[in-house]
This record gives C-alpha cells, structure tokens and sequence, in this order.
C-alpha cells in the first residue's frame, strides 16, 4: 500500500470512489459532480479541496479528501469531507492509514482541530473514530441548503 498526495489523473478514480460511498450511504444519485469539476476544484491555483490517496498495486483504493475551514474560536481546522475504501479492501487497515494521514497533516499545518461528520447508523465507523480519541458530539446538528432550498429563499427574501 502506498499513501500520496492525490494528482489530476487520479480523479476517474476518485469519483468512483465518491459513488461507491454515495451507494454506501444510501444516496445513489446524489452525485452530481464529475471527474472534470474535480480536476478543476482541487488543482487550480486556488484548490477548493486536497487528497490523499491510497494505492494497492497501482490501483487507487482509497480516498481522504479534505480542505481548510476558519473556526472564530480556534483559528485554522481541517474538514475531512470524504474517508472511502473500496468495499473490498475494507478491513485491510487502508482507512486507518488515510486517517493517519489527514491527522499528521493537522499537526502539520498546526491546525486546532479536525472535524468530520459520520452517519449516526454508521456504528463501525463511529467505534473507530471513539476509539482513536476523537469525539462524537451529540449536541451539533448539521444544517445544509440545497440548491432548491437556496433558490426557494432567494426568491421568497
């Protein structure tokens, strides 16, 4: 296994990637990006996103993309959106080696903190994530507008 920075002609990959998880999560069709936004977002002059990939016999197997966020209360932070293993590989320690990574890069960059969210069923990845010291926190609920919910305000504000 081998752990780098992920480039432009790794993108394929990471989409399929991204759909296996959409799959995962119960949201199919929820994807809606392609490989060339993802070329586009993450290796512009001004990257919207970063990533990590891991490989096995030059096959990317897994994915940690992440990007920088500005908390008021503790400066720079890291957002991993993405942590994905192909379903096959699960269970081979790639995703703790991926972690390790977004964390050494946290450390790093001398970020105050790194945060992520994880599906409430998601219990496996919940255990990993208690038993690594991170903290689940069950006062914080994540709010999200859609595109359609964007519209709807615009057009009623």
């Amino acid at each position: 296994m081998n752990i780098r920075k992920g480039n432009p002609t790794d993108m394929q990959a990471v989409l399929g990637l991204i759909q296996e998880l959409a799959v995962f999560e119960n949201e199919p069709d929820a994807v809606l990006i392609t490989a060339e936004d993802l070329i586009r977002d993450g290796f512009s002059e001004t990257p919207l996103f970063h990533l990590f990939v891991a490989e096995v016999a030059s096959e990317v197997v897994g994915i940690a993309l992440y990007y920088y966020r500005y908390s008021t209360w503790k400066g720079k932070t890291i957002h991993l959106e993405d942590l994905v293993v192909k379903e096959k590989m699960r269970g081979s320690g790639i995703g703790f080696a991926l972690y390790s990574e977004i964390i050494k890069q946290g450390k790093k960059d001398k970020v105050r903190r790194i945060e992520w969210a994880v599906l409430d069923w998601n219990t496996p990845a919940i255990d990993f994530y208690i038993k690594s010291g991170a903290k689940i926190l069950d006062d914080w609920r994540v709010a999200q507008m859609d595109e359609a919910g964007i519209d709807a305000f615009l057009e009623n504000n």
